[in-house]
């Protein structure tokens, strides 16, 4: 199993700014000295009027003449896509997961240059990439575990991270005596659950999406789709979660993890320091809020995945490109945004983040998907897509919370059983 360290050498932020002023261009200041006004499109409502506006500020004294607005988008996957059905949708914006395929990316972005050349400087430029162009710029990454309460997990007598799933739903028993809810599944805003995605290839490898689009049966124990969604399932069915999943809220969640009312949640280590803001605000130490890698270890020690958040692309109608590929290079070298958000910073050479702290003391492994091979990129969004099995979504996850919690027909045997038969039938289509 190929797997690379988070930490590498590459070049500098200066040669960073070289790579994404190489790109190809078309519209009015494409290329020369950045200039004029650019509407940047974010999900960050949080942040668009405090630390964004901060970072305009910085980006307009460095390339006066300059202005950045930024548009928040609550609802930022529903919204962008209605928005990318018109001309209009700013000259910076983040690539949509849900929506969007690789095949398509050349229709909505500029491209910012050879995938390669990429490749030396920025972490995940293969997974924004399509026939070995870049299209967008990774905001931050994130290594896969989970975000848990180390006094409630303390309290439970659990002190290191269950190795297996049998023992991660053991612990999470213990931890349900103490009167804490033992984990948290967000199904409500529903974006938490299409992050367990992320968790793709922690067993299989890094050749895991290639090995996806080639079998009939992903939901088959062994395979990744199955430990993904099987834990979930028996968490929801052993009575580990909350008692009403449709009442959940994301942001209440933080403090109810702060304050112990609910003990983990599976999510990207970018995680951890919004756990630990709300941690500190409830009066509690930092250290309070722990990381832990996913319950699937190997012989050869843990595993995490390594994978990008939202990209940053330049939009193909975007009548200041220069202005659009600097506030990129900018935000991407010297914004500080990744190190904020406790998240791993999308240039290779910048150090981990301190919210890893866990997976350095129990050498966990880092793992980066490979690139899907070339021509290929689109195919498995294209069987998910056919299959109507939002794979890099939500809703079919819901569907599995209901069927576990005995607010649906069904079982783990026959709801897998059904998302395979899909999978054949959607793979079987988009080969003719």
């Amino acid at each position: 199993m190929s797997r690379r360290p988070i930490i590498g050498l590459a070049a500098t932020a200066a040669a960073a700014a070289l790579v994404l002023s190489g790109c190809s261009g078309g519209a009015a200041n494409d290329h020369g000295k950045p200039n004029g006004e650019i509407t940047v499109l974010t999900n960050r409502t949080d942040l668009v009027d405090t630390t964004f506006k901060d970072y305009a500020k910085e980006f307009e004294k460095q390339y006066p003449g300059t202005t950045v607005k930024f548009e928040a988008l609550t609802d930022y996957e529903g919204d962008a896509k209605i928005r990318l059905n018109s001309k209009d949708y700013g000259d910076v914006l983040l690539i949509p997961s849900s929506n969007v395929t690789k095949d398509q990316y050349a229709n909505f972005f500029e491209p910012l240059g050879n995938t390669e050349e990429q490749s030396k400087t920025y972490r995940f430029a293969n997974e924004a990439s399509f026939d070995g162009t870049a299209y967008g710029v990774s905001t931050f990454g994130s290594a896969m575990g989970y975000v848990f309460n180390r006094d409630v997990w303390t309290k439970a007598g659990i002190t290191e991270p269950p190795a297996t799933e049998e023992e991660y739903l053991a612990a999470l028993e213990k931890i349900k005596a103490t009167g804490s809810i033992p984990y948290y599944t967000n199904y409500k805003d529903g974006w938490p659950l299409a992050t367990l995605e992320g968790n793709l290839g922690a067993v299989q490898g890094p050749k895991v999406r290639t090995e996806m689009i080639a079998t009939d049966s992903p939901w088959t124990e062994g395979n990744d789709q199955y430990n993904i969604d099987g834990l979930l399932f028996d968490t929801v069915a052993a009575g580990l979660s909350e008692p009403d999943p449709t009442t959940t809220n994301w942001e209440e969640s933080k403090n109810l993890l702060a304050s112990g009312e609910i003990s983990s949640m599976v999510l990207g280590s970018w995680a951890v320091s919004q756990m630990q803001d709300a941690a500190e605000k409830a009066g509690e130490s930092r250290d309070v809020i722990g990381f832990w890698p996913m319950p699937w270890k190997t012989d050869e020690g843990f595993t995490s995945v390594t994978a990008s958040d939202k990209f940053l692309a330049v939009s193909k109608y975007s009548k200041n490109k220069a202005t659009a590929k600097a506030w990129i290079d900018w935000f991407t070298n010297e914004s500080g945004f990744a190190a904020s958000q406790g998240a791993i910073s999308p240039v290779i050479s910048d150090p981990a983040p301190d919210s890893l702290s866990d997976f350095a003391d129990l050498g966990v492994t880092y793992l980066e998907l490979a690139p899907d091979p070339v021509g290929k990129e689109a195919v498995i969004n294209d069987i998910a897509n056919a299959a109507e099995i939002d794979l890099f979504g939500n809703t079919y996850r819901q569907k599995l919370i209901d069927i576990a919690r005995g607010a649906a027909d069904g079982d783990k045997e026959s709801a897998f059983a059904d998302l395979n038969e899909r999978w054949a039938a959607a793979r079987a289509d988009v080969a003719e």
